[in-house]
């Protein structure tokens, strides 16, 4: 097997990292709660009723979100409903919230968890001052850190 050529220097290609949601059926909701919770802004949403693929699924899914784009600190949040029994729980991957300041880290976890499932409750590690895991009430697992300084 060969190598890949490298680009000039100088000249790579950007790319960036985005994760991408999907839920069953309550995209908006989540959104909307993450928009409270964050303070971040959802600056796109579009429904499936407004698209091109209306007249494929159920009049009741018309409502649900196509796509959507959820804006938090210059970095950008994928979402979306996934089609009508197509939805899978998410498992392998979470979203991780890297917060300066600790109060910070324990007001989001206290917000974003509730009425989810905590597995570690947020406190002090040997690498951080404030780290803790959950899974929220829409079904997206969390971490949230907040580091030693040095």
């Amino acid at each position: 097997m060969g190598k890949k050529p490298r680009p000039e220097a100088g000249k790579e290609p950007m790319m960036t990292f985005n994760p991408y949601l999907t839920f069953d059926g309550r995209c908006e909701d989540a959104l909307r709660f993450y928009e409270r919770c964050l303070g971040g802004k959802i600056v796109m949403m579009m429904t499936y009723g407004e698209s091109p693929m209306a007249k494929q699924l159920p009049p009741d899914w018309s409502k649900k979100i196509i796509h959507a784009t959820f804006a938090l600190g210059g970095q950008t949040l994928g979402a979306a409903d996934s089609f009508p029994g197509r939805h899978q729980k998410p498992q392998g991957f979470s979203v991780a919230l890297n917060i300066d300041a600790p109060a910070e880290a324990d007001r989001v976890f206290k917000l974003l968890s509730e009425e989810g499932e905590v597995q570690m409750p947020v406190q002090e590690t040997f690498w951080a001052l404030r780290f803790g895991m959950f899974t929220d009430r829409f079904g997206t697992p969390w971490m949230i850190n907040c580091g030693k300084p040095g």
